[in-house]
């Protein structure tokens, strides 16, 4: 992920066109679009939802369906550090449900939230595919499995 918080609006403004454009020769862009921006600005920006809507004859309403629906989507940017916490059965059964709670009370956060220095976003996922070594999380895209909350929380500097 490029960060581009800093960028003046009219450079960010010229970026997001400059994304659009470069997918619209692909069939269905708009997911390419879409993963472009998020690569580049580490969310979706608000900024970009207008080009993309006019630049593929789309309502705001199914763009957002599309954000909505795809849980690596953000419209907002994330913390410098992304946890995710397997909320499936496989790891419920073995104590997601205690390390979810301890990380959430000791960041102060509930799903999907971000800490207030921006350090650290929580977020539930189902299914990270380490049934056999739950609970299991995702920390910056790399997997852990028999995860323990101090642990988890040392990792991302809590």
């Amino acid at each position: 992920m490029t960060t581009t918080a800093r960028l003046p609006d009219a450079d960010r403004v010229a970026e997001i066109a400059r994304i659009v454009a470069d997918h619209l020769h692909l069939e269905g862009p708009l997911l390419p679009i879409l993963h472009a921006l998020q690569a580049r600005f580490g969310h979706v920006p608000a900024a970009a939802q207008a080009p993309i809507c006019e630049a593929l004859n789309i309502t705001r309403a199914e763009l957002h369906g599309v954000i909505s629906f795809y849980h690596d989507f953000r419209e907002k940017p994330a913390g410098v550090h992304v946890v995710r916490i397997c909320r499936a059965e496989a790891c419920q059964a073995v104590g997601a449900g205690a390390l979810s709670e301890a990380v959430l009370a000791r960041l102060g956060l509930d799903w999907g939230g971000t800490t207030r220095d921006g350090r650290v976003t929580v977020e539930p996922v189902y299914c990270l595919g380490l049934c056999a070594c739950g609970p299991a999380a995702m920390v910056d895209g790399q997997p852990r499995g028999r995860v323990r909350a101090d642990a988890l929380l040392a990792e991302v500097g809590a």
